[in-house]
């Protein structure tokens, strides 16, 4: 059906167009979750070893163009071909492999043994079942990895799947199509559907899925959220970082200060668990920001598509204008520069910016408190540990954070104070590529989880069956009819399983017994 209008898709690190996709309408969103719905019937009745020999096929198709899979999402992104392929295109394929072995095992039926002696005869259990139809929609800064895990997931747990891949990164979504169906999935069970993000949440919600996945900004994510309340439609939100990195005076400074490259410069600074915010104590700031500096000047930027330049382009002019905003507000503020690439180049029709270092910042600089979400990191100074958390908690978000120290006692006891979903030691933006690892995060960073065994079971709803193994009962003690004697034996109940005294608790079980036999008798 359509629209009748088309996106173009362009190369944000040069301005060339590399394609074009037809607009969905929002009743072929409807039309793609009804399809789903009737292709999930079977689906769901299929076994997980059944499912995941599914989802290695789209693994081994994943290895196989892994080359011309990076590629296309350099171009439809502007980061770099080696970022595509390491923090993409691999963690796909692990997620796939994962997913395929041990959904099974996570979301298999669980025996629930009984709280109480008093329920020694009930034997339960709890079934994970599908939701049905689940909804995805997704952001430009990671348009592969970030759906790919969340696909998987969803179909491994049993359900059909609709996708919205975000409007920028509409090539990357053609390939990522590519990749679901090469693993011979029932016709209709995935479906990838393409319309502005204004009006995709709305059609999902309203078109009859069971629950939405969403990755994108806080506000939007906020207003998604109560179209969902409407409908009483489960929802998981991740909503972004301002990412903090601790830097103790006992680390090793030159792993940390790599550490701060990779993580607050690949992808041109565009990840929601990035670092944006350092803090180093007194002792070794000097040599930590000395070391810092020099080797960001010696960073190189550019189009991405080759393998000489580290840091690509922003994917949106909108974005490049935010990072603009936030350093310019920075420098108003006290801030300073005090390093800057010396390669940065690239296409004059990019959204370059160059790789930057803050310093003397504050908290009231809008780097430090909202997401800037670009090649540029701020770091300050503190006296103490005790400062650092406490700097690194001051924010409305909490997505992730990184302790490094060559104390490991030390470093999990700080990971305990951290308001954050995920803390790495020694190390920082890689937990999203760990497949059998929960993500999300505290406040405004988000709702919910993916990934791993808490990931996937919130790609189903549990079912509890409850059997009673006693034979020969006719009615449970506290049934009709009620009598002095049944309220003496539930008294009794209570004495002997909680009696402050052992005189109370025997009189109570010889209460309790008597009125236990009146079970098997029909009367």
């Amino acid at each position: 059906m359509g629209t009748g209008r088309e996106t173009v898709s362009v190369n944000p690190a040069t301005g060339e167009v590399i394609g074009r996709r037809p607009e969905d309408s929002v009743e072929d969103v409807r039309n793609a979750v009804a399809i789903s719905r009737e292709a999930q019937k079977e689906w769901g009745k299929k076994s997980f070893i059944e499912r995941g020999k599914h989802l290695l096929l789209i693994r081994d198709h994943v290895v196989r163009n892994a080359d011309r899979l990076a590629e296309t999402i350099s171009r439809d992104s502007g980061k770099t071909r080696t970022d595509a392929l390491t923090t993409e295109v691999i963690p796909a394929a692990m997620s796939a492999d994962y997913y395929a072995r041990h959904g099974g095992r996570a979301l298999g039926r669980k025996a629930v043994f009984p709280g109480n002696i008093a329920f020694a005869n009930k034997r339960s259990y709890v079934d994970r079942v599908p939701l049905g139809v689940v909804g995805i929609i997704t952001p430009w800064n990671y348009p592969f990895g970030i759906p790919f895990h969340e696909i998987m997931m969803g179909l491994i747990a049993g359900n059909g799947v609709v996708l919205k891949v975000a409007t920028q990164s509409q090539e990357v979504g053609k390939v990522l199509e590519e990749c679901i169906n090469a693993g011979g999935l029932p016709a209709g069970l995935f479906a990838h559907v393409n319309l502005p993000g204004w009006t995709a949440g709305e059609a999902f919600i309203e078109g009859g899925i069971q629950k939405l996945f969403f990755t994108g900004s806080g506000p939007a994510g906020k207003k998604l959220m109560a179209k969902a309340a409407e409908r009483l439609l489960p929802v998981s939100l991740e909503l972004g970082g301002n990412d903090a990195m601790i830097v103790c005076h006992d680390a090793n400074i030159r792993r940390a200060v790599r550490g701060a490259l990779w993580a607050g410069y690949s992808n041109a600074g565009q990840s929601c668990a990035g670092v944006e915010r350092i803090y180093v104590e007194a002792p070794v700031y000097a040599e930590f920001v000395g070391y810092l500096r020099s080797s960001v000047e010696k960073l190189t930027q550019g189009v991405g598509t080759g393998f000489d330049v580290q840091v690509g382009s922003l994917t949106t002019e909108k974005q490049l204008r935010t990072v603009t905003e936030h350093v310019n507000d920075a420098v108003e503020k006290g801030g300073v520069i005090t390093a800057v690439s010396q390669n940065a180049g690239g296409s004059p029709g990019g959204y370059f910016y160059p790789p930057t270092v803050l310093e003397q910042v504050n908290d009231s600089m809008l780097t430090l408190q909202q997401e800037t979400f670009g090649p540029v990191v701020a770091v300050m100074r503190v006296e103490s540990i005790d400062e650092a958390v406490e700097r690194a908690n001051n924010s409305n978000l909490g997505l992730t954070a990184s302790v490094w120290t060559g104390d490991r006692k030390k470093a999990h006891a700080i990971a305990g104070r951290l308001e954050v979903g995920t803390v790495t030691i020694n190390d920082h933006l890689m937990s999203h590529g760990l497949p059998g690892t929960p993500w999300g995060g505290f406040k405004e960073s988000g709702l919910g989880r993916t990934h791993g065994q808490i990931g996937l079971e919130q790609m189903t709803q549990p079912r509890v069956v409850i059997d009673d193994l006693l034979p020969g009962v006719q009615k449970n003690m506290w049934w009709y009819p009620h009598t002095p004697e049944v309220y003496g034996g539930m008294l009794g109940l209570l004495h002997f399983l909680y009696g402050g005294s052992l005189v109370l608790r025997i009189r109570g079980g010889m209460r309790l017994a008597r009125t236990f036999l009146r079970t098997f008798r029909d009367d």
